[in-house]
């Protein structure tokens, strides 16, 4: 599944450096895995699962197939983006159709690359974008009310329910919160999301420090963690400059670079699992000799609708999921020491998918 963050951001915090690190990383993964740049702006990356590895080993798999996750590089935003400046009309569509947005704030101190504000403040630079992203949902709500109030005043069901939507996303925006912040009701879940609105997207913040504070970070990080608490959102530290210079590594070498520096991982490793955590993904596995695979799908979505992100049909005609956990599959050794030792189960339509589930659907059409 295509599930897309935008990686936004001012001028000279980083921003394309980040962007630039993981399409090289997508590209050196090119020669094992799938891999796509749909447009200059987005790069498809595979997800690191150790797991789909163990998998593969077991099952004697020809091919590994990762999980990907899209980044989109949104160019664009300065001060008044929300009035068209700069890119202003480009970026505000661009971001529309992301999923998550990761901020990307300045926390390094250097001479050579200007602020564009002046000063290295990451607090400051991320309620610039975000008052940006503010005043083009207050606008585009203003506007909406508008085209349904009418219909709502003659009795339209419909038309009424949306005014109320769009008077809380209002509420909170007038008191300069983002529509994140609104308590929207499950049932209306489906509505709020049709209104689309940039700051009603889960966010995840990137504090891109000097390569001397990748592994303890600083005292700018420290603010931006404390932000992201306050936030609920993720945060991430790393320096942009050292995962451009590993992702031109052979795995080798990288292994080595990243223990000099006291790193465990790189960090784009850990800000590809943080974008999948705050979408609320998951993982399941098919497994065979052909290819051993990782399909990504929301956490509580049912077998059928599991099954539906591989074809239609097995969505469409889904019979029942042959299903082994994947602590079950490792201990068995593979699909037939399960099937022997009791461990695979025959789920139907109502089961709800668990991760690291390994699947075969039946189905028919």
């Amino acid at each position: 599944m295509g599930f897309k963050c935008g990686i936004v951001g001012l001028p000279n915090v980083g921003k394309s450096t980040l962007f630039n690190a993981l399409t090289q990383t997508a590209a050196a993964q090119a020669a094992n895995y799938p891999f796509c740049t749909i447009e200059p702006n987005v790069g498809e990356v595979a997800v690191t699962e150790p797991r789909l590895n163990e998998l593969a080993k077991i099952a004697g798999s020809k091919e590994i197939i990762p999980a990907r996750m899209n980044f989109v590089d949104i160019a664009g935003l300065v001060e008044g983006a929300s009035k068209g400046e700069g890119l202003g009309n480009q970026f505000l569509a661009n971001i529309r159709e992301t999923d998550a947005i990761i901020y990307v704030l300045r926390c390094f101190e250097n001479d050579d690359i200007t602020h564009v504000r002046g000063n290295v403040d990451p607090i400051a630079d991320f309620e610039v974008v975000e008052t940006e992203l503010m005043l083009a949902d207050l606008e585009s709500l203003e506007k909406r009310k508008a085209g349904v109030e009418k219909k709502a005043k003659s009795g339209d069901k419909d038309a009424k329910a949306q005014v109320a939507l769009i008077d809380l996303a209002l509420a909170e925006l007038n008191e300069g919160r983002p529509a994140r912040k609104t308590k929207v009701a499950k049932d209306d879940q489906r509505a709020w999301n049709m209104l689309q609105l940039l700051t009603s997207k889960p966010v995840l913040f990137v504090a891109n420090v000097d390569e001397d504070s990748a592994a303890t970070g600083n005292a700018h990080s420290e603010r931006v963690i404390e932000r992201a608490k306050k936030e609920g959102a993720g945060c991430v530290v790393f320096s942009a400059q050292i995962e451009s210079e590993l992702a031109l590594l052979d795995e080798g070498d990288r292994a080595e670079y990243l223990e000099a520096l006291g790193l465990e991982e790189p960090g784009l490793t850990r800000l590809i699992h943080a974008g999948y955590d705050l979408l609320d993904l998951q993982t399941y596995f098919t497994v065979g000799p052909k290819e051993a695979r990782a399909w990504t799908i929301r956490r509580g979505w049912t077998a059928p609708k599991a099954a539906g992100v591989i074809h239609g049909d097995f969505e469409k005609g889904f019979i029942r999921a042959e299903t082994i956990a994947y602590p079950d599959f490792v201990s068995s050794g593979g699909e037939a020491g399960a099937k022997e030792a009791g461990k695979m189960r025959a789920e139907g339509k109502e089961y709800v998918v668990q991760d690291g589930d390994v699947m075969h659907f039946r189905f028919n059409v």
